[in-house]
């Protein structure tokens, strides 16, 4: 049986932990040699592990993604670590920022992390792999956004506010380098399953007087297909924008949310 990624070489930023280490995952059983991005190296050589015992290459560079020369490093390190190609660009690494928290209520400093690390997090790995992906005619890039950069979210302006520049960022770098065979997606996940739900949970209970289960509940009953989103779940619809069989897809929104946005 063909994998879908075989022997292409990937960046993946956030790799170290929930979704990011799972599209790693499901790159690497794709056939996909990585080179995994995150502040912390513990649990990147943990992943490396687990993706060489796949049989696939790993490189672990731990990279602050908002640090325009880390960036450079981790661009410079994967050309030298495989041969000079850079195939694949997932854009993962991101925060949360305030939670149930009113846009009056947010601090200026919390409103620039969130930008910081969502939005310049994203645009620094972009603008350092494309001259190799425009050399070698060929390279997807996939940013993982969120449904809150399709509508507005009440109480998570600077968040919301992020996903939906993701989205103008997506769109104008597809048009700028559709001519070099590059695809340029946005991933659109809603609520996902994991400790970051399982924290948004707790934070929205505890600023509301309510449970967390109350909260999860919520988020279940606004669903068309009432139940939550999994990691396996973003991972699959990662590795199709990354593969061949998305070849004239570009500048797309696609969103795995289990009918939150319906």
């Amino acid at each position: 049986m063909t994998r879908r990624l075989e022997d292409r070489i990937a960046i993946v930023t956030g790799a170290a932990k929930g979704m990011g280490a799972d599209i790693c995952r499901a790159f690497a059983r794709e056939g996909a040699h990585l080179a995994l991005a995150a502040r912390e190296r513990a649990p990147l050589e943990v992943l490396s592990r687990e993706v060489e015992t796949l049989g696939r290459q790993a490189l672990v560079e731990p990279t602050d993604v908002t640090d325009e020369d880390a960036v450079q490093r981790l661009v410079d390190r994967t050309r030298a670590a495989f041969g000079g190609r850079i195939d694949i660009l997932v854009n993962a690494a991101g925060v949360t920022g305030p939670i149930e928290t009113p846009v009056w209520e947010i601090k200026a400093e919390d409103w620039d992390h969130v930008m910081a690390a969502n939005v310049r997090g994203t645009f620094l790995p972009i603008k350092h792999v494309l001259p190799t992906m425009i050399a070698q005619r060929y390279g997807k890039i996939v940013n993982i956004s969120g449904t809150s950069g399709l509508r507005g979210y009440k109480h998570r302006a600077s968040y919301a506010s992020s996903k939906w520049a993701l989205r103008g960022l997506t769109r104008t770098v597809a048009l700028e380098v559709g001519p070099y065979n590059i695809n340029v997606n946005a991933l659109h996940p809603g609520i996902v399953a994991g400790d970051r739900m399982d924290r948004l949970c707790r934070e929205k209970a505890r600023r509301r007087g309510s449970t967390p289960e109350q909260v999860r509940e919520e988020y279940v009953q606004e669903m068309a297909l009432r139940r939550v989103t999994t990691a396996d779940d973003i991972a699959n619809a990662v590795v199709f924008l990354a593969s061949d069989a998305s070849k004239n897809m570009t500048g797309q929104s696609v969103t795995v949310d289990g009918g939150w946005d319906v």
